[in-house]
């Protein structure tokens, strides 16, 4: 039986994601003349920013100033990103566990400081039993720790969650903690090969809750 459902948040409940990749883009090429390109790029979401920038080094070389990069791509980012907004189906979803009483927990990758920043305006705090980000944790996605983490504050076990997850980072992670996982995928992150997902929507919008917890529990 479900119990509880486990939320990422880049990308899933508001798409950052799209607004960085952009952002980051735009600053390697003013800067370094390169090319940020969307399929490794998309190998780097839903992780830390330590594989992000192994990646970027590569891209331009060992010398490469990444907290300086990091500074000019969040300058940009802001200017893109004035007003947060939740992608479709993220307060039905929201709404509906609540009206079951299902727990409710987010587990991001992301500093709570910046998870806080992007939710606080959105008024959806109130809906989430736990909220744990990397400040919480020794490991990040694809590794387990967070979402095992998640669990136990929220007292389930992992037959009792399903996990929403847009990255392979984020699946890697819900299926070696064993919980079932969902993708919704966004525009970064779209074109990626996701195989051993649970279920997949392209938007919350699409299929209630219900719906996809009853095809879930039906699957095993």
């Amino acid at each position: 039986m479900i119990k509880g459902i486990i939320f990422d948040f880049d990308g899933l409940i508001v798409d950052t994601e799209s607004f960085w990749f952009e952002a980051l883009k735009e600053v390697l090429f003013e800067t370094h003349h390169v090319e940020l390109e969307l399929s490794k790029y998309s190998s780097c979401i839903g992780t830390g920013s330590d594989v992000l920038f192994r990646y970027l080094k590569e891209l331009v070389g060992e010398g490469l100033d990444c907290g300086l990069i990091k500074q000019h791509a969040l300058e940009k980012y802001n200017e893109k990103m004035k007003q947060p907004s939740l992608r479709e189906g993220v307060i039905e979803y929201l709404e509906d566990a609540k009206k079951i009483n299902l727990k409710i927990g987010l587990a991001s990758c992301s500093s709570r400081e910046w998870v806080a920043r992007h939710i606080k305006p959105l008024n959806i705090i109130e809906y989430f039993d736990v909220i744990n980000t990397r400040n919480e944790v020794k490991k990040v996605k694809p590794d387990p720790e967070i979402y095992i983490k998640t669990l136990t504050d929220c007292n389930l076990i992992s037959s009792e969650a399903v996990a929403f997850e847009d990255s392979l980072n984020g699946l890697q992670a819900a299926k070696e903690a064993d919980i079932r996982c969902v993708i919704v995928p966004n525009d970064v992150t779209r074109h990626l090969s996701f195989e051993t997902h649970d279920y997949m929507l392209e938007s919350m919008s699409k299929e209630p809750l219900s719906g996809v917890i009853k095809k879930i529990c039906m699957n095993g």
